[in-house]
């Protein structure tokens, strides 16, 4: 449906743009609005307005002014009020890697600060089907409007589990046959040596402090990235990123 006036009062997140926005629909997530600037072309949110349509979800034509004051993010002309990201169990994560019939593969990172890096590591994980992320509540970045934008849809794909306490969820990976390696630059392993063929975990600390000492004495295995040039680390997304196609591909190898 099409109104021309703004009857609705804006509630829940924000996301803005065409793709974040796209995926969404099509992941059936609770929406509220979805507003469209005024004289934006037809021809680019046909989709957005079938999909809209079909789920019963309002769509206001509305000047691009008003879209500016609702976010700051590149909108593109296309935002949408939805409910808040819902987060994962636990046990959703293992039924995701069953259901693929595949080893069991996530990522836990460490007090995770910057919307743009865990919304950057969201789209890797996608890419290269993970079977879903591990965050704490504390400390650390959730499933905000920033994050959804700066992974282009992956967080429609991709589910996320709220950790209490990271160390005991830790545990009970560990319990449930899950292998835990993690990224330190003393005393460890060549990553390209990883055997990335086993269930695992890989954790990734956060931007300043790197992984806390009570995770490191919890992992299995450490790896570290080889670095010749003057730089001593990596952009968290960039670190996980690399260690998540490594596991991809030694798990995918080539054939013929």
């Amino acid at each position: 449906m099409t109104e021309k006036n703004d009857q609705t009062e804006q509630t829940g997140e924000l996301i803005a743009g065409k793709n974040p926005v796209v995926e969404a629909l099509r992941a059936g997530r609770d929406m509220n609005k979805v507003w469209l600037a005024e004289g934006i072309q037809k021809s680019g949110v046909t989709e957005i307005i079938q999909l809209a349509k079909d789920a019963g979800i309002i769509v206001q034509f509305v000047p691009k002014k008003k879209l500016d004051n609702l976010t700051d993010a590149n909108h593109q002309g296309i935002v949408a009020s939805v409910a808040a990201y819902r987060y994962a169990e636990l046990d959703d994560l293992f039924e995701l890697a069953a259901s693929k019939q595949e080893d069991p593969l996530f990522i836990i990172l460490d007090e995770i600060e910057d919307p743009h890096n865990l919304g950057s590591i969201m789209r890797t994980a996608d890419a290269i089907g993970a079977h879903g992320i591990i965050i704490p509540k504390r400390r650390a970045v959730g499933l905000t409007a920033v994050v959804a934008k700066a992974s282009t849809g992956a967080i429609e794909h991709i589910p996320v589990y709220r950790a209490g306490n990271l160390a005991q969820t830790v545990d009970e990976l560990k319990e449930r046959g899950v292998w835990i390696a993690g990224t330190d630059a003393a005393k460890s392993t060549d990553y390209r040596n990883m055997d990335a063929t086993l269930p695992l975990a890989l954790i990734i600390g956060s931007e300043g402090k790197g992984m806390s000492r009570l995770l490191k004495e919890k992992c299995d295995f450490l790896y570290y990235l080889p670095m010749v040039g003057h730089v001593t680390s990596l952009n968290a997304s960039v670190a996980a990123s690399v260690l998540l196609y490594e596991i991809w591909r030694v798990r995918n190898p080539l054939k013929g």
